[in-house]
């Protein structure tokens, strides 16, 4: 038995995603279910999902960036036996 399944989106997003499947010559629904089904078989998305700008903190001192540093070389030789 089939089950539908709702969302609510942007109406440009909509519109985007309606033209672009309709380049790929699918159907806004068909590529709903090729996401479920690709979601489902690696059981969570299909692809990396972060921040596409990554928090970078500067060190504040150089005795801090040494201490990381050290910490980084223990756990890698932690790792590695």
């Amino acid at each position: 038995m089939a089950v539908q399944l709702a969302t609510r989106v942007d109406e440009t997003q909509a519109r985007i995603f309606k033209e672009t499947t309709r380049k790929l010559g699918t159907t806004p629904a068909d590529a709903m279910r090729m996401f479920i089904c690709s979601f489902n078989a690696h059981q969570g998305f299909p692809y990396d999902v972060r921040l596409s700008s990554p928090v970078v903190e500067a060190f504040e001192s150089e005795d801090e960036a040494a201490e990381f540093a050290e910490y980084l070389a223990q756990e890698m030789m932690n790792d590695a036996r």
